[in-house]
């Protein structure tokens, strides 16, 4: 079984990666703010033409990435004072360790987009006088991994079945508001979105399996 989800995470990585690639060469034209090249310029540019600029969706697509990244407060915390208590990482939740992973790789992902610069913003944003770097949204890969992700942890964290269930479908929602309001507000390519959504899903799905390999084995009972 792992093995074959090995294989899945493979395909996945490698359609994320071949998806990023076209971006970067397919049907590029200089349809942006100030010229500015973007791939897959026709679909790219029939969904700009349909989704204006929203400073509304915009804010609360930011309000919900402030959120996100209390939520990784949160663990951190929860981590930290763990560490603390236990005097070695030995004694930190595992899971909690993975999310700590997992974040990390979201930031090193942020910051290689940043200075990658494959597409710029549909629009140039108030107060700034060029686009900004766009590809992939940084809001959608950091809602999609972090509430996603929360779910599978809060587990050992609350106890209620009913409370953790309610609190799953809000992280799940609040996800789901976050890439349809992302995509809504104008403030990015459609491409931009989808690509964020193919990384979120890539790392999410390495995340559950190392959930299935740091989980204690159940014993069996002869």
């Amino acid at each position: 079984m792992k093995k074959d989800k090995l294989i899945k995470l493979r395909i996945l990585a490698g359609f994320t990666v071949v998806f990023s690639l076209l971006v970067c060469f397919v049907d590029r034209a200089r349809i942006g703010p100030k010229g500015t090249s973007v791939g897959f310029s026709h679909i790219n540019g029939f969904f700009r033409n349909i989704f204006k600029f929203s400073n509304a969706l915009y804010i609360i697509t930011n309000i919900l990435g402030y959120l996100a990244i209390l939520v990784c407060l949160f663990f951190g915390a929860i981590g930290r004072l763990q560490l603390f208590n236990g005097k070695s990482l030995k004694k930190v939740d595992r899971n909690v360790i993975a999310l700590g992973v997992l974040y990390i790789v979201v930031i090193l992902l942020y910051v290689i987009f940043e200075k990658a610069e494959i597409n710029f913003r549909p629009v140039i944003m108030p107060g700034e006088t060029a686009p900004e770097a766009s590809f992939p949204s940084s809001h959608t890969m950091l809602a999609l991994t972090v509430f996603c992700s929360a779910p599978p942890v809060l587990r050992k964290y609350v106890k209620d079945r009913q409370i953790r269930k309610i609190i799953s479908i809000v992280l799940y929602v609040l996800a789901g508001i976050t890439v349809v309001g992302r995509l809504l507000s104008g403030v990015h390519w459609f491409t931009d979105i989808l690509a964020s959504i193919f990384i979120s899903a890539t790392l999410l799905y390495a995340f559950y399996i190392a959930l299935d390999v740091i989980r204690p084995k159940k014993k069996i009972h002869k």
